[in-house]
């Protein structure tokens, strides 16, 4: 299948972030599963139906089931960390930082991807979120394995460009 099944359905308005996508999905700073990984993950953060349903099976013909189900993961585990530790970050109180969180978080040690995948698709869902804990956690997380800022900033311009084509098309999912 091929990305102009998810770049046709923006609307004309949108063509940044038709060409933004379909350069960063060429881009060769990340590996072909980390920028469809990427890309995936994102659009399950952005929880937009449309974008979700015209992305994962283009997404699919680029990776294994082990990673479209990783990309599930990381965003699930995202949309939980990113209220927590978001609303720590938000809190007058910082008494609570010093707690501990009680909730689980096994899929960040037992991913079934390579561990920088991962945490690449992490940081990405958690730009989304705009959740600033997440953000610097996993950046950290992904320097301290040797990522270059390059490969960091490749991510988050795909959760950039994911994020804005999920606005437009809610934007004419709404006068639908």
């Amino acid at each position: 299948m091929s990305i102009d099944i998810v770049t046709d359905a923006l609307p004309a308005y949108a063509v940044d972030q038709r060409k933004n996508l379909k350069a960063l999905l060429e881009e060769t700073l990340l590996s072909e599963q980390q920028r469809w990984g990427c890309a995936l993950c994102c659009a399950y953060a952005t929880r937009q139906q449309s974008l979700i349903a015209k992305l994962e099976p283009v997404a699919s013909d680029h990776l294994s089931e082990t990673a479209v189900r990783a990309a599930k993961s990381a965003a699930a585990l995202m949309a939980m960390n990113t209220v927590y530790y978001g609303a720590l970050n938000h809190l007058n109180n910082h008494d609570y930082r010093a707690q501990p969180s009680r909730l689980s978080m096994i899929a960040l040690t037992q991913t079934e991807v390579d561990k920088i995948d991962f945490e690449l698709w992490a940081f990405a869902a958690s730009a989304i979120a705009n959740c600033a804990a997440c953000l610097n956690v996993h950046e950290a997380e992904l320097h301290k394995r040797g990522v270059t800022i390059e490969r960091v900033q490749s991510a988050l311009r795909i959760a950039a460009t994911i994020n804005a084509m999920a606005t437009a098309m809610a934007a004419e999912g709404a006068h639908a």
